[in-house]
């Protein structure tokens, strides 16, 4: 069996452990992308090559200045990736509007790309805003291999359009598992006349119409119809529709192209710190209680002394004025009693 033949879980558990036996050496060159919505703070999701995406969608702040602002992203699965040859097809969410990929979601977290004269509304996605495109500014790369390994012709050449960092990661995994010739990503124009791929080249989109396979050797007619059909395109030459390099290409990008995981799980570190601020409350506000408490007790047990020397204070000087006044009194009864002597 080949690993052209193999079936897409089968590619995936083989790359899952290659990865899991190269992440000791290479933990920090992980493969990813990072989505940043707003400059709030500095949380960021990450799209990873391999991920199974999933999780919740989110809305991108109205706080954030993001030309996207009050948009969801995020959510999809990576089984949901796979697109067809019609653009603005891959939206799991599903759409309102079939005919313009304006004002869609981005359940995969990046943006679809955009083609010549505005087309179904792709000019919003377009130049304009290359500095902040999750993964950076649109580009494209030849996919090309030898006879060393695929029964191929030399016209056989593919060309994957996507953000850059995209193809740069994906690259990698081409290399890997169907010997493409290493190639660097180059800027993407569609307005160009001497394009090399054009809107009818498309073969297949993934990721919601954000990451593209094309080939030169394939027109397909009914790529610029003014109602899109999801379904409807020109067949696929022979040579296309069986190359096992093609369907290589379409293995490996299904099951590697970065797309937008789920938030990362708590770590043992994050559970510990939660523990002890939900422990903790209850904890302190016992703390606080028993605090007051003895607070309380304190300061009667205080003033039951104070007031117990208060009392015995006044009983002395109650007794000494007292016994003073005892004094005083005898000696004037013995004045009294020896004044006779005075006078004879």
């Amino acid at each position: 069996m080949t690993l052209q033949s193999l079936p897409h879980g089968l590619l995936l558990l083989r790359a899952i452990i290659l990865a899991s036996i190269l992440s000791t050496s290479h933990a920090f060159n992980k493969p990813q992308v990072r989505v940043t919505t707003t400059f709030a703070d500095f949380h960021a999701r990450i799209m990873d090559q391999w991920g199974p995406g999933g999780g919740k969608f989110v809305k991108i702040s109205s706080d954030s200045h993001h030309p996207f602002q009050g948009r969801t992203f995020g959510g999809a699965k990576r089984k949901e990736i796979r697109g067809s040859r019609t653009f603005g097809s891959g939206y799991p969410y599903g759409v309102d509007n079939p005919s313009t990929v304006a004002g869609r979601p981005f359940p995969f977290g990046t943006w679809p790309l955009w083609w010549d004269q505005n087309f179904m509304g792709s000019g919003e996605y377009g130049p304009h805003l290359d500095a902040i495109r999750p993964g950076g500014m649109l580009a494209s790369v030849s996919l090309g291999t030898t006879t060393a390994h695929f029964n191929v012709t030399d016209t056989e050449v593919y060309y994957a359009i996507a953000d850059k960092e995209s193809l740069s990661l994906l690259m990698i995994s081409y290399v890997t598992w169907c010997h493409v010739v290493p190639a660097w990503p180059s800027k993407f124009d569609p307005t160009l006349s001497n394009s090399t791929i054009r809107l009818e080249n498309v073969i297949q989109y993934f990721r919601a119409s954000s990451f593209a396979i094309a080939s030169p050797e394939y027109n397909n007619t009914f790529a610029r119809s003014p109602s899109p059909n999801l379904t409807e395109h020109t067949p696929l030459p022979t040579s296309i529709e069986y190359s096992a390099f093609r369907q290589c290409i379409d293995n490996v990008t299904f099951n590697a192209l970065p797309i937008l995981n789920k938030p990362p799980a708590p770590t043992p570190m994050d559970r510990f710190i939660m523990a002890l601020i939900y422990a903790g409350v209850p904890i302190l506000l016992a703390c606080a209680y028993i605090s007051g408490v003895i607070v309380f007790i304190f300061y009667e047990i205080a003033g039951y002394i104070h007031n117990k020397v208060l009392q015995k204070l006044w009983v002395r000087q109650q007794l000494r004025k007292q016994r003073k006044a005892e004094r005083e009194a005898h000696a004037r009864a013995r004045v009294a009693a020896l004044a006779y002597e005075w006078y004879p």
